[in-house]
């Protein structure tokens, strides 16, 4: 099956030189939950936004539902629904009103049954006559979500969803993302929210300085670049680190000894520490290794980034 979006060589150079997105290539999947990491300014944005028509790119192409986003515009766009960063609602429109209108700015019939169940989805229901400027910032937010499902998309963007809105609702948002996923509906969110990554996406894309650094299945990418800490539990707790079991990697924490090792080195040398810890007359109580998080490779991943530029 192919891609419910391609894009080829994405480009964006504005006119003060200002190099937005250099040369992205990415299939995204029809279904799948991708999830755009990146620091401030590394064309998370801009890559969503060009995806979705409202900027133009310097090279390259790019295809929602094998349409070409320039040439078949309209065809791409209806596919297509964007939660923006920013909320920019009618203030004095009540809010089954404005999504509602939403859904006729692409050309859909009046369906109140589905503005009813994307309002009900998102706990709206009992503001569908509330004026939008007598609600929370959290409830603009979900008003937003509604817009862009008004008209059914097949793919669904989320730049920032969770920004600005408290625990409860991002858990809210989330839970309404995987209902969406389990209907069909493609999810590409862009987020600073590590956890929001970790927690929902099937594959995770790096961005930085406009480049696409990689894309990888969540799983796969925490195992390829991270790190496990084995925590090892002592039948009596240690002051201080024997002089024979020391080593790079091994440190003393709360009486326990706890060793980080590179989970694809030749060798990670457990082994060996086990057997030194015995030979030292020492009894193992317990055993724990902890994955590094996706928060952690990423951060690897943007330093090293840094790191090669600063040798070019």
């Amino acid at each position: 099956m192919a891609p419910i979006i391609r894009i080829q060589d994405l480009g964006k150079t504005y006119g003060s030189g200002t190099v937005a997105l250099n040369g992205v290539t990415l299939d995204i999947e029809e279904g799948e939950i991708l999830a755009l990491l990146g620091p401030n300014g590394a064309g998370k944005t801009t890559l969503i936004s060009t995806i979705c028509g409202l900027i133009e790119p310097t090279r390259g192409s790019v295809t929602v539902g094998g349409f070409d986003i320039r040439s078949q515009y309209r065809q791409a766009r209806s596919l297509i629904g964007l939660v923006p960063q920013e909320v920019l609602i009618e203030p004095f429109e009540k809010v089954g009103a404005n999504v509602a209108y939403t859904r006729g700015l692409y050309g859909k019939p009046p369906d109140p049954a589905h503005i009813e169940k994307v309002l009900r989805s998102l706990a709206l229901w009992d503001k569908v006559n509330a004026r939008t400027l007598e609600l929370s910032g959290g409830m603009k937010r979900r008003v937003l979500i509604a817009k862009a499902l008004s008209h059914g998309p097949k793919i669904l963007f989320l730049d920032e969803p969770s920004a600005g809105v408290d625990v409860n609702l991002r858990r809210e948002m989330w839970a309404l993302v995987r209902e969406l996923r389990e209907e069909g509906t493609t999810i590409v969110l862009t987020t600073h929210y590590i956890e929001e990554a970790e927690e929902m996406a099937d594959r995770v894309g790096i961005v930085n300085k406009g480049r696409l650094l990689l894309v990888e299945d969540k799983v796969k990418l925490m195992q390829s670049f991270g790190r496990k800490v084995l925590t090892i539990e002592l039948t009596e707790d240690m002051a201080e680190l024997p002089e024979g079991l020391a080593r790079d990697g091994l440190r003393l924490e709360s009486g326990k000894l706890v060793y980080e090792y590179d989970t694809h080195a030749e060798r990670s040398g457990v082994a060996r520490l086990i057997s030194d810890i015995s030979a030292a007359g020492l009894a193992v109580r317990d055993l724990s290794t902890e994955q590094s998080t996706l928060e952690e490779v990423f951060l690897d991943l943007v330093e090293g980034d840094k790191a090669r530029e600063a040798t070019t």
